[in-house]
């Protein structure tokens, strides 16, 4: 696989550039270098970026959460030793991994997915299924990039997320009058029941709650490349200017990605039984987390993950655990 610049779709307003850039920039905690320190060493030459982003990154609770991060890469082939990994890496990206790092008395924990630079921003713009644009819509940050080309691509990129995520979401909308909260929630939950999922509804609330100030931000920088669809008010709120035949077709779009999520979710869970040390007990405590609902690991589901993970899969979209 070669790291070729993805064709943009579009020039992007050089605002929401900017305000990508500058929430990318922030200060973190300087606990996350550990894991810069782990990663760099860990691919060399072949990596490009490092993303931060999810539960660690809002709540800054490296202790008690697993850390989610995205590791950036020139070429699959380039970026792991063993050739059966860039092969699962180029069929389905990106591949996950477990991470830990054991600092004095602390043990810290992430999880890292391994993608290309090319795959990224191809994720952000074309693809139909909403898995990377609608993670990296949200607030992340640049914990390292290779140069500053890179890191002109990674913001640019970020930057085709938004527009792709608040774009997919709003066409699914009735022509009528939102705010910056109304909107980061509806899309939020469209893009919630794409995956095969734990987290209550509430969850896309409480997040467009939480960003209201980055969100608003983004919004109002995107709102030029989104014109067709969305137009601001004086009140600083949005009129959708959408109409039945687009929604409908929108929807349409929304239920197929949702069949989509679900076989993609089964093979990239099966893929981490590859992968990702642990992943059943990482996945078991994802549920319980956002749902409250145990997950026991029999023995003989740890024999054979992926025949008898479908079956608790199944048992958990019965209960609506999952969606």
């Amino acid at each position: 696989m070669v790291n070729q610049l993805a064709p943009a779709k579009e020039q992007l307003p050089t605002q929401l550039i900017t305000t990508v850039a500058s929430q990318c920039n922030r200060d973190v905690s300087a606990d996350f270098e550990l894991f810069i320190d782990t990663l760099t060493n860990r691919f060399g030459s072949s990596l490009d970026a490092i993303l931060l982003y999810g539960s660690c990154l809002r709540s800054g609770d490296l202790d008690e959460g697993i850390v989610d991060l995205y590791v950036i890469v020139d070429d699959y082939k380039n970026a792991y030793s063993q050739r059966h990994l860039s092969v699962l890496n180029t069929w389905l990206a990106p591949n996950v991994f477990y991470l830990e790092i054991v600092s004095g008395e602390r043990t810290l924990r992430a999880k890292y997915a391994v993608i290309s630079t090319s795959d990224f921003e191809r994720g952000t713009q074309y693809w139909f299924h909403s898995y990377i644009w609608a993670r990296f819509a949200q607030p992340s940050r640049l914990l390292y990039a290779r140069d500053e080309p890179t890191r002109q691509r990674i913001y640019l990129a970020i930057a085709h997320a938004v527009v792709t995520f608040l774009e997919s979401g709003i066409k699914a909308l009735k022509a009528e009058t939102v705010n910056t909260e109304e909107i980061w929630t509806r899309c939020l939950m469209f893009t919630y029941a794409a995956e095969l999922r734990a987290e209550q509804e509430t969850r896309a609330r409480d997040l467009a709650q939480l960003n209201q100030t980055d969100f608003t931000k983004l919004t109002e920088a995107a709102e030029p490349a989104l014109a067709e669809f969305l137009k601001k008010n004086p009140d600083r709120t949005y009129q959708c200017l959408t109409n039945n035949e687009l929604r409908k077709r929108t929807l349409w779009h929304w239920r197929l990605r949702r069949w989509q999520g679900r076989l993609l979710s089964i093979l990239r869970l099966s893929k981490a039984t590859i992968t990702f040390r642990d992943c059943l007990e990482y996945a078991a405590w994802k549920i319980e987390r956002h749902s409250g609902i145990r997950v026991e690991i029999t023995p003989v589901l740890r024999r054979h993950p992926i025949i008898w993970g479908f079956k608790v899969m199944w048992q958990l979209l019965r209960r609506g655990v999952l969606r």
